[in-house]
C-alpha cells in the first residue's frame, strides 16, 4: 500500500513538472518581455497589428506615403520590439492643406530619405494612450523613430497637442501592439524643412545653364574681358525696344550651336539619364519604350544634344498613350511622326512656358515635325497644349531639366491641328461650269456697221 502511494506521488510530481511551465507560458500576457513569441522573430505580422489597422483605416493618404517610403519593414521591426504610438494627420492635411511644392519635394525619388524621416517623426516607440497623456498644462518630451523629439502637452481645457498640431481624435485605433491618434496637420521636423529650403534656394542653379563660346580678341589672341558694369543713371547700352524682348523666347540662355567651342557634351549619356528618370518617376513607361525599342529617336536626340542643340520633350503619360488607336500607329513611321511633334527644339521649363503664355496669350513653338507648330496657351493656372478636343495639360512639370534637355509630362497625345482639320473637313463641292454666251468682238461690230451703211449687211449672217 505504501508503495502504491509513493508511485502515485512520483507520477503526479512528473505531470506537474511538465504541465506547469506550459500553463504559465499561456497565462502570460501578450506584451511579456519574452522575445521568442515576438512577431519580428517569427517573421510574420499579426492580422490584429496596428500596422494592418493603419493600412485599412480611413487615413489613406498617410498609409500611401508609408508604402511609397518603403517603411513597412522598419515599422514591423519596431512593432516586434515594443508598442508604438502613431500620430496620423487627416487626409485633408495631406491633400489640400499641404504646400504643393513641398509635397512634390517629398515625392521626388531623390528625396526618399527626407520622406522617411518625416514619416518616422510621427511614430513614438512607446504606447501612449489618452490616459497616459500629460495633464494640467504639463509637457512631456518623447523621442521618435527619426531620433527627433516631440512635445506632448495636455491643457486644462482637455485639449491635447503634439508640437503645433491639435489631437482631433484620441485613441482613434487601438490594438495590443500600438495606438493611433488623429491629428489636424502634418508634423515636419526641422531637418526636413531645412532640406526643402536648401533645395528651393538652389533650384535656380540645379540645372547646368549653358553659356556661349568665349570670344577671343583676334589681335591679342586672348579672351575678351566682360564689359565693366554701367554706372547708375548712365545711358543704356541697348535701345529700350531691344530690352523689351518682343518675342516669346523667355527660355534660359541658349546652348552654343554646332561647331562651337563646347563640343564636349555627351548627348547620349544625357538622353539615357532622362529616360532612366522617366522610368523611376513612374507613369511614362510607354513613352520610354517608344524612344528606346520602337524607334531610333533616342540615338538621334543624343546626336543633336552632342552637337550643341537643346530639346524640350512633351512626354504623354501612360494613360494618354493607351488611348491611341491601331489606325494611328499602323501606318509606316507613325510612332516617329507622333514623337517628332512632341519634340521642341528649344529649352523650356514650366516657368518659362507659363510666363510666355501669360504674357502673350497664345504661343506657337516649333516642333521637329516640320512645318507643324505646337500651340500653347494659359488655362486653369497651367499650360495647355493643342486646340479643342486634342489638347493636353502640363501634368508633371520639370520631370528632368539639365540645361539642355527638358522633359515636361502632359496628359494627352498631341496631333497637328492641320491634320485634324483635314480629316474632319467636309469635301468641297465642285461648281458646275456654265457655258458663256459668245460675244461679238469690236472689229466685227465695226465691220457690220460699215456694211449697213452700204446696204450689204444682209448678206452676212454674223451681222444678224
Amino acid at each position: 500500500m505504501d508503495f502504491t502511494i509513493r508511485g502515485a506521488s512520483k507520477l503526479w510530481f512528473a505531470v506537474l513538472f511538465v504541465v506547469l511551465p506550459i500553463f504559465v507560458a499561456v497565462a502570460l500576457p501578450e506584451n511579456s518581455t519574452s522575445g521568442s513569441s515576438s512577431p519580428a522573430m517569427s517573421g510574420q505580422i499579426n492580422s490584429n497589428s496596428i500596422l494592418v489597422a493603419l493600412l485599412d483605416s480611413h487615413y489613406t493618404e498617410l498609409a500611401e506615403l508609408v508604402e511609397k517610403a518603403m517603411l513597412l519593414q522598419t515599422l514591423e521591426d519596431a512593432v516586434g520590439n515594443h508598442n508604438i504610438t502613431i500620430f496620423a494627420p487627416k487626409n485633408e492635411a495631406l491633400e489640400r492643406d499641404l504646400d504643393p511644392e513641398f509635397k512634390r519635394f517629398l515625392l521626388e525619388p531623390g528625396n526618399l530619405k527626407s520622406l522617411q524621416t518625416l514619416l518616422m517623426f510621427h511614430v513614438i516607440p512607446t504606447r501612449i494612450g489618452s490616459k497616459d497623456w500629460p495633464s494640467h498644462s504639463k509637457s512631456a518630451r518623447q523621442s521618435t523613430l527619426s531620433k527627433h523629439v516631440l512635445h506632448l502637452v495636455g491643457h486644462d481645457s482637455g485639449e491635447k497637442t503634439v508640437d503645433l498640431a491639435n489631437v482631433i481624435q484620441s485613441d482613434a485605433i487601438t490594438r495590443p501592439d500600438g495606438v493611433i491618434h488623429g491629428i489636424e496637420r502634418l508634423l515636419i521636423p526641422q531637418s526636413v524643412q531645412d532640406d526643402f529650403n536648401r533645395r528651393r534656394n538652389l533650384q535656380a542653379i540645379t540645372a547646368v545653364k549653358p553659356e556661349g563660346a568665349p570670344e577671343v580678341d583676334p589681335r591679342t589672341h586672348q579672351l575678351k574681358k566682360p564689359a565693366p558694369p554701367a554706372e547708375p543713371g548712365s545711358t543704356p547700352a541697348l535701345p529700350i525696344y531691344d530690352a523689351l524682348a518682343p518675342g516669346p523666347s523667355l527660355a534660359p540662355a541658349p546652348a552654343p550651336g554646332p561647331g562651337g567651342a563646347h563640343r564636349h557634351f555627351n548627348g547620349e549619356r544625357q538622353v539615357k539619364d532622362f529616360i532612366h528618370t522617366l522610368l523611376h518617376y513612374g507613369g511614362y513607361n510607354e513613352m520610354a519604350d517608344i524612344l528606346v525599342n520602337l524607334t531610333s529617336l533616342a540615338t538621334e536626340m543624343g546626336r543633336l544634344v552632342s552637337e550643341g542643340y537643346v530639346l524640350t520633350v512633351l512626354a504623354p503619360n501612360d494613360e494618354a498613350m493607351a488611348k491611341l488607336t491601331t489606325d494611328q500607329l499602323s501606318e509606316p513611321g507613325a510612332p516617329e511622326q507622333i514623337m517628332y511633334y512632341h519634340l521642341i527644339p528649344e529649352y523650356q521649363t514650366e516657368e518659362s512656358m507659363y510666363n510666355a503664355v501669360r504674357r502673350f496669350g497664345k504661343v506657337r513653338y516649333d516642333s521637329l515635325r516640320l512645318p507643324h507648330k505646337v500651340v500653347a496657351q494659359e488655362a486653369d493656372g497651367s499650360v495647355k497644349f493643342g486646340i479643342g478636343d486634342g489638347s493636353a495639360y502640363l501634368f508633371d512639370p520639370d520631370i528632368y531639366t539639365d540645361g539642355r534637355i527638358s522633359v515636361q509630362g502632359i496628359d494627352g497625345v498631341l496631333f497637328p491641328p492641320e491634320e485634324t482639320e483635314a480629316k474632319n473637313a467636309p469635301k468641297a463641292v465642285q461648281p458646275t461650269k456654265v457655258a458663256a454666251k459668245p460675244r461679238r468682238g469690236k472689229l466685227l461690230e465695226v465691220t457690220c456697221r460699215m456694211l449697213r451703211t452700204f446696204g450689204q449687211d444682209s448678206s452676212f449672217t454674223a451681222c444678224h
